[in-house]
């Protein structure tokens, strides 16, 4: 987070200084990305530019502090895949999986097949979540939004998303005991 120096930060970015939007992009990109990833979405990394155009074109508009305009940014994340799972319903698209990563060495072989396992366990988990639970959990571990913030997000009170969350997590646990993994 950008902390003390975000009031500065953001009145830079409206007037351009390109400094301010890449501590801005530095600051926010990742987690949006992993936002998205988390979701699946087809290209995730255009997506992300795409939320960003969207900041970057309603910025004048934005009224808040730093925890503000993250939840504005996760919401404008959450809108675009919202819309593109609406233009995938209306053009599939058939996909063809991507071939073997290249890898120079034994060790990075191990580390990478240690690390896509551990990645597609945790997607296969939060696959298996409802798409409301899935959206407030994502939105508060990888958004780092509060419970309000999710509830403005995705339409919902308080009391939902915490709901929602406490089911999730539950659901979560259930998974990771059937599968022995130790808590």
């Amino acid at each position: 987070m950008l902390g003390e120096n975000f009031p500065g930060i953001l009145e830079a970015a409206r007037t351009g200084a390109e400094w301010a939007w890449t501590a801005i992009y530095r600051d926010l990109a990742a987690a949006v990305l992993g936002y998205l990833r988390a979701h699946r979405a087809h290209e995730p990394e255009d997506l992300t530019g795409e939320v960003f155009l969207q900041v970057v074109r309603d910025l004048s508009r934005f009224q808040g502090g730093e925890r503000e305009f993250r939840a504005w940014v996760f919401v404008i994340a959450h809108h675009r895949l919202l819309d593109e799972a609406r233009r995938g319903a209306r053009r599939p698209l058939d996909l063809e999986p991507d071939g073997p990563a290249v890898v120079s060495d034994a060790e990075g072989v191990e580390t990478q097949v240690i690390e896509s396992t551990a990645a597609d366990s945790v997607r296969r988990i939060i696959d298996r979540l409802p798409p409301e639970q899935r959206d407030v959990l994502l939105l508060r571990v990888i958004g780092d939004l509060t419970v309000e913030e999710v509830a403005r997000a995705i339409g919902k009170s308080s009391g939902a998303v915490k709901a929602l969350q406490r089911r999730g997590v539950a659901s979560i646990r259930r998974t990771l005991t059937e599968e022995g993994v130790p808590l």
